[in-house]
């Protein structure tokens, strides 16, 4: 087991190696160019078709209103990675690692616009009614490469399992024993009927919890970081300048931090930043298609606010949390060394907020955005398997999915995390070459749609 567990890891760390993660960054770059930099240009009317109109008007096609779709992509990317990922990516990066989540989310946005045009774009009516869309599908229909297609849908299948199911189970329960003294078991029983009572209603039920939780969850975690920003508001200045210092010259050792190189802070800023936000990956394309939309351009826009909210505002207050409260430099006194991950976070927290609020905040943070994130991935992994196996393998593909998230919090998981991970950064490939593709399609339906705009 033990040879398995380092070969994987082995082979997740070559997966997400400096190839994948360049081609991520420079199709990011390329589409933004070919868009002639659209996420900044209309990046107001963006949010407010996704936060203010939120419905489309008339009758369009779909299962469920613009904002339910947005906030379903939202429930999978706003999770543990918003609060240990940003954590991690500082304290092995340096503030350096900050500015390069940025670089990451502001040209992610691009992606993600592409991805959820063709998602939309090239989207089908299944046989139970439904809109079924996203890679697998601009891939065969768009590409004609039903091939690549299925091993889009494959690797898609197997990561919710992994890191949208037994990982996040094993999150909460492990936060909930710590905190609360509840046993795993008991966690495991609880998280299954809750994700049953919600998944097992299909995309409808998923998109209504989605719209409530997923704001109520983000609002309470701002909330919580805007006040320590306001009660360290002196501080803000001095951590601009930590964040550009660090991003191109480096940070030096200061407390119980050990220094980072600016390929350090590169390297984990980027890497965290694609965990975090997951443009690129494509997934989030599979919720777009579901959104009842006459243009596909409209519901793209409407997309790519998810990686502008999950990176650019709620990465941000964790990461200046962190270095406004200056845990960044200091010792875990359980481990003797440097503070990393949720602890991190929660230490920042705790230091900032008084009666042990910021604790709190940080654990319903973490277990609120990890159930969100397995609804959000229970509809990705159900989209792929129907695309594999069809229609008669939604229902007990649920039924499946809601015992392995029992189960997964009961075992202890970091051989699945890993493998997730190689599942993860599989299911960019065929997505990336997918963008690349049809970027001609993606340029022609944004210039037709913004010409018919502006005449009305």
């Amino acid at each position: 087991m033990e040879t398995l567990a380092a070969w994987v890891d082995m082979a997740s760390a070559k997966i997400w190696g400096l190839p994948l993660i360049i081609l991520l960054i420079g199709t990011g770059i390329y589409l933004t160019i070919l868009l002639r930099g659209l996420q900044f240009r209309t990046l107001y009317r963006s949010l407010w078709l996704a936060l203010i109109k939120r419905k489309e008007e008339g009758a369009s096609e779909g299962d469920i209103s613009h904002f339910q779709a947005l906030m379903t992509a939202l429930s999978a990317t706003v999770g543990t990675g918003n609060i240990a990922g940003v954590a991690t990516g500082i304290a092995a990066g340096g503030p350096g690692a900050l500015f390069w989540m940025w670089v990451t989310g502001l040209f992610g946005m691009a992606t993600k616009y592409s991805e959820a045009l063709l998602g939309v774009k090239y989207r089908e009516v299944d046989e139970l009614g439904t809109m079924s869309g996203g890679p697998m599908y601009y891939i065969t229909r768009g590409m004609g490469q039903k091939w690549l297609g299925v091993i889009f849908a494959l690797f898609a299948a197997i990561a919710a399992f992994g890191i949208g199911n037994m990982v996040q189970s094993n999150s909460v329960a492990d936060v909930l024993n710590h905190n609360f003294h509840i046993p795993y078991w008991v966690s495991g029983i609880v998280l299954a009927v809750a994700t049953a009572l919600v998944i097992l209603g299909g995309i409808r039920s998923v998109g209504k919890v989605a719209g409530v939780l997923v704001p109520f969850m983000i609002v309470v975690y701002f909330i919580g970081a805007v006040l320590i920003l306001c009660l360290n508001y002196e501080q803000i200045p001095h951590v601009f300048r930590l964040v550009l210092d660090g991003a191109f010259s480096g940070t030096a050792a200061a407390g119980g931090f050990l220094g980072a190189a600016v390929s350090q802070a590169i390297r984990h800023g980027v890497e965290k930043g694609i965990f975090s936000n997951e443009s690129g990956l494509g997934s989030a394309s599979i919720a777009a298609a579901a959104a009842r939309t006459r243009e596909p351009v409209r519901q793209a826009m409407v997309s790519m606010t998810q990686t502008f909210i999950d990176t650019i505002v709620v990465c941000s207050l964790t990461g200046f949390a962190i270095l406004c409260t200056g845990a960044w430099q200091q010792i875990n006194p359980a481990t003797g060394a440097a503070f990393t991950g949720s602890p991190l976070t929660s230490r920042a927290f705790e230091l900032a907020l008084p009666y042990e609020l910021g604790g709190y905040i940080v654990v319903f943070g973490l277990i609120l955005f990890a159930y969100s994130t397995m609804l959000g991935w229970s509809y990705y992994g159900e989209k792929s398997l129907e695309f594999l196996l069809g229609e008669k393998a939604v229902k007990p593909y649920r039924v499946i999915f809601c015992c392995v998230v029992c189960l997964g919090a009961v075992f202890k998981l970091e051989l699945v995390w890993d493998f997730a991970a190689c599942m993860n950064g599989l299911m960019a490939l065929p997505n990336l070459i997918a963008l690349l593709w049809l970027s001609r399609v993606i340029s022609r339906e944004t210039r037709l749609y913004f010409d018919k705009y502006k005449t009305g």
